[in-house]
C-alpha cells in the first residue's frame, strides 16, 4: 500500500516538474492540466523543443507511463532513423516491433484529452517503410487499421501526425496498443511510433455541453434536427486549416499544441489574387463571451479569404477535403469580421454550402458575433453513413458564394477564417478508414511549383511502394471475392430452367432456347446495334412481338456488373419515357437482356452520322422534353433517387410514335440517401464528352451530373455534331468549349447551329434555349438547374414554338424573325446569372 502511494506521489511530482519547467516558456489562454510528450525510442531522458519537454520512453520514465509487450515474442527495440534529413524530436528515434506493444497511462482517468501519434516513415535498420503496416487501438477503440504511414505523405512532407480527441472513463487507464499486421512470414510487417502526445483539453471544446440547451451542431440537409456529440464518441481531427495565411505551428497555439495548416495549395480549389485579407493592427475582443479565447489562435481570426470587396466576376470560393465515406463528420467554420468596411449587421451577407448543400442561406458574421473584431464559430455535422457499402476515399467540399442578386446586402462578398473537420467514431467504436491512394496524383495537379523535380522523384519511389502494397491487397482480395459472373449466378439461382427468383410480373425469365429462337440463333442479319456490353439483336417473342435483345459479350466482367444493375433497376421502373425491360436470360455462360423494341432507333441517328432525314426543331424539342421527363422521374419520383450516369444521344431511343425513351441503365447508381448526403462517391464511368467536370475531378457523382450530360445533349440537338471531334483543331474539338466561347465572344450563330434549323428557330426561342443549355453546363454543380427545372424550361421553349407558329400563320418567311444572322449580345453571357431563375417557367 505504501509503495502504491509513493508511486502516485512520484508520478505527480514528475509531471508537476515538467509543468514548472514549461510554465515560464508559455503564456497561453489555456493551460492544460496534463501535458505529456514522449520521444519514443529515445534513451535520452528529456529534450526541450518549441516550448515543451519531450521525455524518452526508457525505464527512467516508468512512473509517467508503463510500456507493455509480450515476453514470449520478438521484443521491441529503440532505433535511430536512417535519414540524412535535418529532422528534430520526436522523429530522430522510433520504437519498432514485429509484435504487439502498449503504452499505458494510469494517471489521467476521467478526463478528455488530445492524443497525437507521430510517424516518420523511413528505413529503420533492415526494415523498409513499405513493410510498416499495422493497427492502433486505444482500449476498445480502433484508431487505425492496415495503416501504412508512407501512403500519407504529401509533397515534401516527411512526417505524419494523427490527432484524436478521447474521453477517458473513470478508473480506466489509457492503453495505446500497436499491432503489426500478419501477412506472411517471409516478409513480416512491423509497427513503429516516433512520438506520442497526451494533452488535456477543455471539456466542451469539441464535445457538446449538455447543460447548454442552446448549443448543437446543425446537420447538413436538415434545418430542424439537432445533433450533439456525446463523450462516448471519439473524434479524429482530419483537417485543421488557417484560411488565408501561413501555417500556425503547435508552439503558437492557445496552449493545446494544435497545428493549423495552410489552405493553399492542398485544399483551396483556386487562389484568386484578391482573395487573401488580413489585419494584424487590431486586437480581438471576446465581447459577451461569444466563445472562449482558447478556441483558436488570434492569427487565425486575423487572416481570412474573401472575394475581394470590388471583384465583379462571380465564382465560388471552394475548399475540397478528402475523407473516408461511411462516417459522420463535424465541420467547424471560424469567422471574424476585421475589415473596416464591415460594421453592422447586413453589411456582408453570403451563402455557405457544405458537401454541395446550402447550410447558411444568409450568413452574417456580425449578426452572429454582435460586433467587428469578435470571433465566432459555427458547427455542422455531415453524415456520409449509408452512402456506399464499403469505405472509400471521397471529397467533402466547403463553398462560399456571394448572395444572389437582388437579395439585400451592402457588400456582395464572403469571408472565412478557419476550418476544422473531425471524424466521429461509428457505432462499432471505430475511426479507422483507408490509406490514401490518390493524394500524389490529385495534389500534383493543383501545385505547379518549383518543387516539380522533388515531386517526380517522390512519385517514382512511391509508385514502387504502391505496387508492392497493391499486390498484397490484390492477393488477399481475390481470396475473398468471387467473380461478378459467379456472384450474379448466386444471386439469381434458378431451381430449374425457365424459373427465376424475381416475380414474373416484374421481369420475365427467358430460356436460352427461347432467345435463340427469337434471334434465329443470333443471326448477324438481326444485329441492330453494337456496344461495350455486346451485340443487340432484333427478335420476335411469342410469335410476333418485336423486342431488342442485348447479349453480353463472353468474358466481360464489366458487362456482368451492368447486367445485374439493369435487372435490379429496370425490373422495378415503369415510365412512358423509360425503355421497359421485358425480361432476361441467365443461362450459365449466356447473360441476356430483353427490351421493348424502339422502331426509330436512337436520337443520335437523326442528328449526324446517318442518312436519315433531319428532324424539325419542334420535334427535336418534343424528344428532348420526353427524355428530360424520364430523367426527372429517376431523380424525383422513385423511392430511391437514381443517377443514370450515361446520359447521351445514343441512349435516347425513339419508338414508332417518336416518343423519346431513356435507355441503358448499366452504369446507373442509386443516388444519395439519408440525411445530409448529396452525392455518391464512385470511380468515374460514362462517355467522354458528356462527363460532369466535378464528377471527373473528384469522383463525386450527383443528380446534377446527369443534368450536365443532358446539357451536352441539348447542344448536340441544336448543333447536330458530336460532343468531341478529335480531327478538328483544339478550339473546336469540344462542342461544349467551342459553344461557350462563341457565346461569350458574340460569334455569329451560323458557325454553331445545324444549317437545317437556321431558318426555323426564332431569336427568342433560340436565346432561351442557349441559356437553358449553358445553365446545365455550369462547372459548379450547385449552380445547375434541377432536372425538374430543365423539364419546365423545355416546356416553355416548346410553348414559344407553338405560340410563334400560331402568330406566324399567314406571315411570309421574310417577315419572320429567325436566328439567321443573329449575333450574341454581351448581356447574354452574364456569368452571374442564376440558373434558379428558370423556376418561373415551371
Amino acid at each position: 500500500m505504501a509503495n502504491s502511494i509513493n508511486k502516485n506521489i512520484y508520478t505527480k511530482i514528475s509531471i508537476l516538474s515538467l509543468f514548472l519547467l514549461l510554465f515560464p516558456l508559455v503564456a497561453n489562454s489555456y493551460n492544460p492540466d496534463y501535458n505529456l510528450a514522449i520521444n519514443c525510442g529515445s534513451l535520452t531522458d528529456n529534450t526541450a523543443l518549441d516550448k515543451r519537454i519531450w521525455v524518452g520512453d526508457n525505464i527512467n520514465n516508468k512512473n509517467l507511463f508503463t510500456f507493455i509487450e509480450p515476453k514470449t515474442t520478438n521484443p521491441s527495440f529503440n532505433v535511430q532513423a536512417n535519414s540524412l534529413s535535418n529532422i528534430q524530436v520526436p522523429y530522430t528515434h522510433a520504437r519498432v516491433s514485429l509484435s504487439n506493444f502498449t503504452y499505458s497511462f494510469s494517471s489521467i482517468t476521467n478526463s478528455t484529452v488530445f492524443l497525437r501519434l507521430h510517424f516518420y516513415p523511413t528505413s529503420y535498420q533492415n526494415f523498409e517503410p513499405s513493410s510498416a503496416i499495422f493497427s492502433v487501438k486505444v482500449n476498445d477503440l480502433t484508431l487505425l487499421k492496415n495503416f501504412n504511414p508512407l501512403l500519407w505523405l504529401y509533397f515534401d512532407d516527411e512526417k505524419i501526425t494523427k490527432e484524436y480527441c478521447i474521453q477517458i472513463k473513470p478508473n480506466e487507464k489509457l492503453n495505446i496498443t500497436f499491432i503489426p499486421n500478419s501477412i506472411n512470414q517471409s516478409n513480416p510487417c512491423y509497427a513503429f511510433i516516433n512520438g506520442i502526445e497526451v494533452v488535456s483539453m477543455p471539456s466542451f471544446l469539441y464535445y457538446t455541453n449538455l447543460n447548454d440547451p442552446n448549443y448543437y451542431l446543425k446537420p447538413v440537409d436538415s434545418e430542424y434536427t439537432e445533433y450533439r456529440i456525446h463523450k462516448d464518441k471519439a473524434l479524429e481531427m482530419v483537417y485543421r486549416v488557417n484560411v488565408g495565411q501561413n501555417q500556425v505551428p503547435p508552439s503558437d497555439d492557445t496552449g493545446m499544441f494544435r497545428n493549423w495548416g495552410n489552405d493553399f495549395p492542398l485544399y483551396l480549389e483556386k487562389e484568386y489574387p484578391s482573395s487573401v485579407s488580413s489585419d494584424f493592427t487590431h486586437n480581438l475582443t471576446y465581447k459577451n463571451n461569444v466563445i472562449p479565447n482558447y478556441i483558436a489562435p488570434e492569427v487565425v481570426y486575423l487572416t481570412a479569404r474573401s472575394y475581394g470587396m470590388y471583384e465583379t466576376k462571380d465564382y465560388n470560393v471552394t475548399w475540397n477535403f478528402e475523407v473516408d465515406s461511411a462516417f459522420t463528420y463535424m465541420v467547424r467554420l471560424h469567422f471574424c469580421e476585421f475589415d473596416w468596411h464591415i460594421n453592422y449587421k447586413g453589411d456582408r451577407v453570403f451563402q455557405i454550402f457544405i458537401d454541395n448543400t446550402l447550410v447558411e442561406e444568409k450568413a452574417d458574421v456580425i449578426g452572429w458575433s454582435g460586433a467587428r473584431m469578435v470571433p465566432v464559430h459555427k458547427d455542422y455535422v455531415v453524415s456520409m453513413e449509408g452512402l456506399i457499402s464499403q469505405i472509400e476515399r471521397v471529397y467533402l467540399s466547403i463553398k462560399l458564394q456571394r448572395l444572389p442578386q437582388p437579395m439585400p446586402t451592402v457588400y456582395r462578398d464572403v469571408i472565412l477564417n478557419g476550418i476544422e473537420i473531425f471524424k466521429i467514431s461509428d457505432k462499432y467504436n471505430n475511426l479507422a478508414g483507408l490509406n490514401p491512394n490518390k493524394h500524389i496524383i490529385l495534389s500534383s495537379q493543383k501545385q505547379k511549383s518549383k518543387k516539380s523535380t522533388v515531386v517526380i522523384v517522390g512519385v517514382s519511389s512511391l509508385l514502387l511502394t504502391f505496387l508492392a502494397v497493391g499486390i498484397i491487397v490484390l492477393v488477399r482480395r481475390t481470396k475473398r471475392f468471387e467473380s461478378p459472373i459467379k456472384m450474379i449466378e448466386s444471386l439469381w439461382k434458378t431451381k430449374n430452367e425457365g424459373s427465376s427468383t424475381l416475380p414474373s410480373y416484374l421481369c420475365r425469365y427467358f430460356t436460352i432456347a427461347e432467345i435463340r429462337a427469337a434471334t434465329k440463333n443470333f443471326d448477324d442479319e438481326n444485329i441492330i446495334g453494337v456496344g461495350g456490353f455486346g451485340n443487340v439483336y432484333k427478335g420476335f417473342i411469342d410469335g410476333s412481338t418485336p423486342v431488342a435483345i442485348k447479349r453480353l459479350r463472353s468474358g466481360s466482367q464489366q458487362g456482368a456488373n451492368e447486367f445485374m444493375n439493369e435487372i435490379e433497376l429496370l425490373s422495378q421502373l415503369r415510365h412512358i419515357h423509360l425503355v421497359s425491360l421485358v425480361g432476361y436470360c441467365n443461362d450459365k455462360t449466356e447473360m441476356i437482356l430483353v427490351y421493348e423494341f424502339m422502331q426509330h432507333g436512337t436520337l443520335c441517328e437523326y442528328l449526324y452520322g446517318s442518312n436519315n432525314q433531319p428532324l424539325p426543331w419542334k420535334q427535336r424539342l418534343e424528344i428532348l422534353l420526353g427524355a428530360a421527363r424520364g430523367l426527372n422521374y429517376l431523380h424525383t419520383e422513385v423511392k430511391n433517387k437514381i443517377i443514370h450516369r450515361d446520359v447521351k444521344s445514343t441512349n435516347i431511343l425513339l419508338d414508332e410514335k417518336w416518343i423519346a425513351k431513356v435507355s441503358d441503365f448499366g452504369l446507373s447508381k442509386v443516388g444519395p440517401t439519408g440525411i445530409s448526403t448529396t452525392h455518391v462517391s464512385t470511380i468515374v464511368k460514362g462517355s467522354l464528352g458528356y462527363l460532369d467536370p466535378e464528377y471527373y475531378m473528384f469522383q463525386r457523382l450527383t443528380l446534377k451530373s446527369d443534368v450536365y450530360s443532358f446539357g451536352v445533349v441539348l447542344l448536340e440537338v441544336l448543333c447536330a455534331r458530336p460532343p468531341l471531334v478529335r480531327d478538328l483543331d483544339k478550339n473546336t474539338a469540344s462542342l461544349v468549349c467551342w459553344f461557350k466561347r462563341c457565346y461569350e465572344e458574340g460569334v455569329a450563330i451560323e458557325q454553331m447551329v445545324d444549317p437545317f434549323l437556321r431558318d426555323s428557330i426564332t431569336g427568342e426561342c433560340f436565346e432561351y434555349f442557349c441559356k437553358l443549355a449553358l445553365s446545365c453546363l455550369h462547372d459548379d454543380g450547385i449552380q445547375r438547374p434541377s432536372m425538374s427545372q430543365v423539364v419546365g424550361g423545355l416546356e416553355f421553349a416548346l410553348q414559344l414554338v407553338v405560340s410563334e407558329e400560331d402568330c406566324n400563320v399567314g406571315t411570309t418567311q421574310k417577315e419572320m424573325t429567325c436566328i439567321k444572322g443573329l449575333r450574341f449580345s454581351q448581356s447574354m453571357s452574364d456569368e452571374g446569372s442564376d440558373p434558379i431563375q428558370l423556376e418561373y417557367y415551371n
